[in-house]
């Protein structure tokens, strides 16, 4: 049983991969984190995380560092759930069998997010589903793939774990911080194209992503087009980077990373936006806008093409002159770019923080009192 104390808070241990590249998960992870504290203001919420990651140190919550992915660490973890004693542990993309069956061991209800094929696969091994008591598909159905026919044979056979879909991580509209940001950056609603290149690290194959993604904007600048660049700047000396600058002109206007929520302002603001094959693509769609999609890891690859195929993004490769070629086409051919938005719009994809945080309440409400394994 879980030794909680009486009247003490909810205990939440998530494990989200992390390491040099991407942040994804830990991303999606935080906000679930930051909606369940809202929710649960009492909850005692603690990360564990990879210290090569570079947010590693920006949490704000309770962070165990450890050298690299807590997957590539059973020992680390298991002790950590041993001490902590948590009331449920959400696994996002990562985890052993050990560290399940530890959790589960110890009294925590345990969750696990598949944000790929092949973890998903994983979750539906039999020794994973007696362990696991709600898996959490990270992107919306039309992306993801549907139940298969052994999915669900086994789903009934086993009576669990319980499957939803998170469709979209996605803070709620919020008009002040819009303002806020749409002065920050210098731009009116509806006139800018928004480059958003991802996390910050470049993935095997694709490190110079986000200077790809800043070279194509500032073309589009050169060329009269109001481009707003969130993400990482190239490490130049500082008199390069005011000449670049410069060379863009007033229709230049690099930010650097922003927090999620006034990212999200922005996307819903923009005329366009250009934006990596993650969950960042499926924020911009989520906010009914038209999208143009650049994959930087393979995983992207068909995510993307699912998308174009749903009619709710454009593409283009990870090279600059195509995402100019792409964007130009797009601001040109304004029909095009209204059927875009619209028909991201009318996907009506769900809150997935909403949903997350439903769910973990509940799971944890019901697993109060009761004897676990």
């Amino acid at each position: 049983m879980n030794s909680s104390p009486a009247g003490a808070g909810p205990r939440i241990l998530f494990i989200p991969v992390s390491g040099i590249y991407g942040m994804g998960e830990y991303a999606r992870s935080l906000a679930i984190a930051c909606g369940f504290a809202a929710r649960r203001p009492d909850a005692a919420i603690h990360f564990v995380l990879s210290r090569e990651a570079p947010y590693a140190l920006d949490a704000p919550f309770t962070t165990t560092l450890l050298p690299s992915s807590p997957t590539f660490h059973s020992a680390s973890v298991n002790e950590l759930i041993e001490k902590l004693r948590p009331d449920a542990v959400v696994f996002d993309n990562a985890g052993r069998t050990s560290q399940l069956r530890t959790a589960r061991r110890f009294g925590a209800r345990v969750v696990y997010i598949s944000a790929r094929r092949r973890q998903r696969r994983k979750a539906f091994r039999p020794r994973w589903m007696r362990l696991i008591d709600e898996h959490w598909i990270a992107y919306p159905e039309f992306l993801a793939g549907r139940l298969g026919f052994f999915e669900r044979l086994k789903l009934k056979i086993f009576g669990r774990p319980m499957v939803r879909y998170l469709d979209v991580i996605l803070p709620r509209p919020d008009a002040r911080r819009r303002a806020a940001i749409l002065s920050r950056a210098g731009c009116a609603s509806g006139t800018f194209v928004l480059m958003v290149p991802g996390g910050g690290t470049g993935h095997p194959g694709a490190e110079d992503s986000a200077s790809r993604f800043e070279a194509a904007g500032l073309a589009l600048a050169q060329g009269g087009v109001a481009t707003v660049y969130v993400g990482p700047l190239e490490a130049r000396a500082a008199a390069d980077r005011v000449a670049r600058t410069a060379s863009g002109g007033s229709n230049w206007h690099a930010l650097g990373p922003l927090p999620q929520a006034d990212l999200t302002e922005l996307m819903r603001a923009a005329r366009l936006v250009v934006a990596n094959g993650g969950s960042t693509l499926v924020q911009a769609i989520a906010c009914g806008n038209a999208s143009i999609a650049v994959a930087i890891a393979q995983d992207q690859i068909e995510r993307i093409r699912r998308c174009i195929a749903a009619g709710v993004t454009e593409g283009a490769r990870l090279d600059a002159s195509s995402i100019v070629h792409a964007v130009r086409r797009l601001l040109q051919d304004e029909s095009l770019r209204t059927a875009l938005a619209g028909r991201a719009s009318r996907l009506g994809l769900a809150d997935g923080v909403a949903l997350a945080v439903n769910a973990l309440d509940a799971l944890i409400e019901l697993g109060h009192g009761a004897v676990r394994e």
